[in-house]
């Protein structure tokens, strides 16, 4: 379908729905009957109720599929009834663009600029974030959702929060959403041995810690670019550090596992392999000084779900 000569943008929307599976198959259908569009991987979160589809094509193809999609979930999602584990704002929580290749950032935030204008006009408050924000403390996604939906009436109220499209009238059923252009971001859960939660929580306090003191040292300077928090998923039977690992060169996967393996042990808490939400580009792993499928076994991607090279690395799968 695709050349390595084609611009192609990346797109990761996260939508407020895991466990309804008619729902979740007309937003996959919205986005597979766009034309030079290519849907890559839809990851289903029944606990944290929160579905995250992966695809990539052609810049104006892409834009299109990801308003149609975000258009299904205005009309068959409503936030009044939602419920599950992971932090959130609406029923399209966050819809990042991912300059994939031969295209600049500059051109990514044209176009999600482009599709905030047209969501906006659906009635959708609209944040812009990351590379997009226009207002620097809307730069960090967990600024705009902090409060998450609960806080969103009295959030429009505040001059400092006026969308940068759509309207300042709480949506109800939609709730708001955060639309940006950003690099790579690898949603990264490490598996722990323990149902203890009070525990989780201080590992990942913990981390968040190592980081803000931005002393230069190794776990600081590697945190830099992690973001963490626990949480405990019943399908699992396990809790989780949850991470976002936001510059995969800086912060490298491998790296980033280890240490909180480590962190881990301190508290007396064993890890137990770890789970990639969404797909992976093939050079996060090119900082290990192993091959390819060593650092698959490394990390235990296949320990709590599947994890297969051809179905989750973005480029076996953009290619083939």
């Amino acid at each position: 379908m695709f050349t390595t000569s084609d611009a192609i943008i990346e797109c990761v929307p996260n939508f407020s729905e895991g466990r309804n599976q008619s729902i979740i198959d007309a937003i996959a259908n919205a986005i597979s009957s766009i034309k030079e569009v290519k849907l890559l991987h839809i990851d289903i979160g029944k606990d944290a109720n929160r579905t995250v589809y992966t695809f990539a094509g052609k810049p104006e193809a892409v834009i299109e599929a990801a308003y149609q999609a975000i258009k299904i979930a205005q009309e068959k999602i409503d936030m009044r009834m939602h419920q599950g584990a992971h932090p959130r704002m609406g029923a399209c929580d966050v819809c990042p663009l991912i300059p994939l290749q031969n295209i600049s950032m500059h051109e990514v935030k044209m176009y999600a600029t482009k599709l905030g204008q047209r969501l906006g006009d659906l009635g959708i408050p609209v944040y812009l974030y990351e590379q997009s924000a226009t207002i620097p403390y809307r730069k960090r996604l967990e600024n705009i959702r902090k409060g998450e939906y609960e806080a969103i009436p009295e959030k429009l109220k505040n001059i400092n929060w006026k969308p940068d499209f759509g309207t300042t009238n709480f949506n109800e059923e939609f709730g708001m959403m955060a639309l940006g252009a950003r690099n790579f971001l690898i949603a990264y859960n490490i598996n722990l041995k323990t149902e203890n939660l009070e525990i989780t929580k201080q590992i990942a306090h913990n981390i968040r810690a190592i980081r803000k003191q931005n002393d230069s040292s190794y776990l600081s300077n590697l945190f830099q670019h992690v973001k963490a928090i626990g949480w405990y998923m019943p399908q699992y039977h396990c809790t989780q550090i949850s991470t976002n690992i936001v510059d995969i060169d800086a912060s490298p996967i491998i790296e980033v596992f280890d240490a909180i393996k480590q962190i881990s042990a301190d508290f007396g808490i064993e890890t137990n392999g770890s789970e990639l939400i969404g797909l992976i580009p093939e050079r996060a792993f090119k900082h290990a000084s192993m091959n390819l499928d060593d650092a698959i076994e490394h990390l235990g991607l296949n320990v709590v779900k599947p994890f297969d090279k051809h179905k989750n690395i973005i480029e076996y799968r953009l290619f083939s």
